[in-house]
């Protein structure tokens, strides 16, 4: 999933650990920081039931070995038929993975730089603003994620429902979201360009079933 993104000069920028989720996670950023950050996350399969991995490699199996290689590989879809039943089985220990079961590779949410909105430079302000207009916001950990002092602020909308098509059948899931940054100077005067992993943590259950409206 990456290899497209350090080959077009991205470097990594950080590593982040998971264990709550069984998941680890990469950030990659490029030399020109007006490029966007891209976060690349990994559900550590082994740390799952026995059932769950033998769900997961069957799908895994049904992945050809040339698609891999095309660079648009992280957002070509979901390229395995999955049943609700095994969708199921995987959301009763893991969101991730049933998520990704059920949508294939694809960006799970797309991030705005409060730092150049024109409109608004305060993320309270924009969330207010947001529940105003209709939208759902993720209160997991409080509306705002982070801190001044942790160099950084994130809040994220709950994904919607979109209609999914299994195997045997069809059923409205989370889908995908927005998340909200506002990112701070660095004692150098450039902003931090990291992530804080609580709140990164908090951030992934704008996709729970279990959250969404």
């Amino acid at each position: 999933v990456a290899r497209p993104f350090l080959d077009a000069g991205y470097v990594v920028g950080g590593d982040y650990a998971f264990p709550g989720r069984k998941l680890v996670a990469k950030h990659f950023q490029h030399p020109d920081d007006t490029l966007p950050k891209v976060f690349i996350s990994e559900l550590l399969v082994e740390a799952l039931s026995g059932k769950a991995q033998k769900i997961i490699h069957s799908l895994v199996d049904q992945v050809t070995e040339g698609s891999v290689l095309l660079d648009n590989f992280c957002f070509s879809g979901r390229p395995w038929t999955v049943s609700l039943q095994d969708y199921d089985l995987l959301l009763q220990e893991s969101e991730y993975a049933a998520w990704v079961a059920a949508l294939g590779y694809r960006p799970n949410h797309f991030t705005v730089s409060i730092n150049h909105l024109q409109s608004h430079d305060d993320i309270h302000v924009l969330n207010r603003m947001l529940q105003d207009n209709g939208f759902i916001l993720n209160e997991s950990g409080g509306l705002v994620k982070g801190s001044p002092e942790v160099l950084l602020e994130q809040s994220s909308t709950m994904a919607g429902k979109v209609s999914v098509s299994f195997s045997d059948g069809d059923r409205a899931i989370p889908g995908c979201f927005y998340e909200f940054a506002k990112r701070y100077s660095l004692p150098n005067g450039k902003l931090y360009q990291g992530f804080v992993a609580v709140s990164a943590d908090k951030i992934f259950e704008s996709t729970d079933t279990r959250s969404t409206q």
